[in-house]
C-alpha cells in the first residue's frame, strides 16, 4: 500500500503530538508504517527510534520548563530505562526476533493492565 506525502506528514504530526503526550504514538507509528505503507518491520522500528528520540527530547524540555519534571523522583527510572534499552538493543542483534516480540507483548499487556488499574494517590 502507498500513501501520499501530505497524508504521511499529517500522520507524522499527529503521532508526534501523541508521542509528546506519552500516549503511545511510537507504537501507532510502527502500525502506520507496516500496515498502511507496507514497510518491513525492522525498517519501521528503526524509523520509530529516529522519530521517538527528538519527540522525547522536545517534550522533556517543555515539561521541565513548566516545572512538571521532579528530577529527584525520575533519575533512577530514567537511568534504568536507558540501561535496559541498551541491553535489549544488543540482545535484539543476537536473539531471535520472535522472543523479543513475545517479551514486548508481555510488557504491553502488563503496562495496559497497570494503566487500567491506576488510581491517583493523595
Amino acid at each position: 500500500m502507498v500513501s501520499s506525502i501530505p497524508v504521511s506528514i499529517l500522520m507524522g504530526t499527529v503521532l508526534g503530538f501523541l508521542t509528546g503526550l506519552g500516549t503511545g504514538g511510537g507504537s501507532l507509528l510502527i502500525l502506520w508504517l507496516t500496515l498502511v505503507l507496507g514497510m518491513e518491520a525492522p525498517l519501521a522500528r528503526s524509523i520509530n527510534l529516529m522519530f521517538f528520540i527528538p519527540a522525547a527530547v522536545a517534550s522533556t524540555i517543555i515539561r521541565w520548563r513548566r516545572g512538571g519534571i521532579p528530577w529527584k523522583k525520575i533519575w533512577l527510572p530514567a537511568l534504568s530505562g536507558c540501561i535496559c534499552a541498551a541491553v535489549f538493543a544488543l540482545a535484539g542483534s543476537v536473539m531471535d526476533t520472535k522472543w523479543l516480540e513475545g517479551i514486548f507483548g508481555v510488557l504491553l499487556i502488563f503496562t495496559g493492565i497497570r494503566e487500567l488499574r491506576y488510581r491517583k494517590q493523595n
